[in-house]
């Protein structure tokens, strides 16, 4: 029987991915300076930068949707053990203008209990943040189900949480579970299992569905929420490193090599995600690319040996999936 090339590749190159606009009530209508893009019509609250219909912008497989990818080179995207699965993270920008909802996510129990793959346990890191910007991650000590139904029913919900101030270069972890919500005057830079299910407590009278009964379903009084220590390690300084996900960020200038970058021993799929500056993708097997401020490479388990090339000092994020 004969094998298609493409199933027969050992190899598959780095990948530069397209972001995906998606449209919020309490987004930007202009996402200037980190994105050249306005809105048409509703407001832009959230660039998808490693979702399912992202599409390929580099090598051979331009034009082709993440998923497709992924379907047709699991392994070799994800590494061994990982056939058949979806792509493991989901990586975004936020851009809040107004209040969030309060919400909360499932884990990935209940999440299955409803049907769905998977839940939603995330992090969150402040690319920028005005003077005041706030978060509120979980409730105030003591509050109880009771309570909670109680304000959501006098829209007084907000007066029970606990807001933390947020400043540039700051990572708070939401595991699931964690009541939480976002201000405005911050970008954000969110990293996630690959899930979109979100459960609304209370919505500031916007005409959105609630889900009151899974909210409190979903809840824990007590989560490992909140702010993360950064660490300094070598060449990067680890943000977070948590079950799912570990983030860690670089300060690069010069030719680095993939083993320069190569950290905790993990040899599955990287996304590098340009925070300021530009590098450039070299290697062997594949046409070099550019990656500027705010655009996403993805690395293959199985890629070949490859290069960044950065002229100037570049500051870069990157995100590898565990578990």
């Amino acid at each position: 029987m004969e094998i298609s090339s493409s199933k027969a590749t050992k190899t598959l190159e780095p990948f530069r991915l397209s972001p995906e606009f998606r449209n919020r009530v309490w987004g930007f209508e202009n996402l200037a300076p980190w994105f050249n893009v306005k809105a048409e019509g509703e407001p832009i609250g959230e660039v998808w930068l490693t979702g399912d219909t992202c599409v390929v912008e580099t090598g051979p497989h331009s034009g082709k949707q993440l998923q497709e990818i992924n379907q047709e080179f699991s392994t070799q995207l994800l590494g061994t053990g990982h056939q058949g699965e979806d792509f493991p993270l989901l990586v975004k920008v936020l851009f809040p203008r107004e209040k969030l909802s309060v919400q909360v996510h499932p884990d990935d129990r209940l999440a299955q209990k409803y049907g769905q793959a998977r839940g939603k346990t995330e992090c969150w890191y402040a690319l920028g943040a005005e003077p005041g910007a706030t978060v509120a991650v979980g409730f105030k000590p003591g509050v109880t189900p009771d309570e909670v139904r109680e304000a959501i029913e006098n829209a007084t919900l907000e007066n029970l949480l606990d807001y933390l101030p947020f400043s540039k270069g700051e990572m708070i972890f939401v595991d699931a579970g964690t009541v939480h919500a976002i201000g405005p005057g911050s970008v954000i830079l969110e990293t996630q299992q690959n899930s979109d299910l979100t459960y609304r407590l209370y919505d500031y009278g916007r005409p959105r569905e609630l889900h009151i009964e899974k909210s409190l379903e979903a809840m824990r009084s007590s989560t490992r929420a909140g702010k993360v220590p950064a660490r300094v390690e070598g060449n990067h300084i680890t943000l977070i490193d948590e079950r799912y996900f570990r983030v860690d960020s670089f300060k690069l200038e010069g030719i680095i090599s993939a083993q320069e970058l190569v950290v905790g021993g993990a040899k599955g799929v990287q996304i590098f995600f340009v925070v300021d500056g530009q590098a450039n993708f070299t290697g062997e097997g594949f046409d070099a690319f550019p990656l500027g401020r705010c655009q996403v490479a993805v690395i293959p388990a199985s890629a070949g040996p490859w290069n960044l090339h950065c002229e100037k000092s570049v500051e870069i994020v990157r995100m590898v999936p565990k578990g």
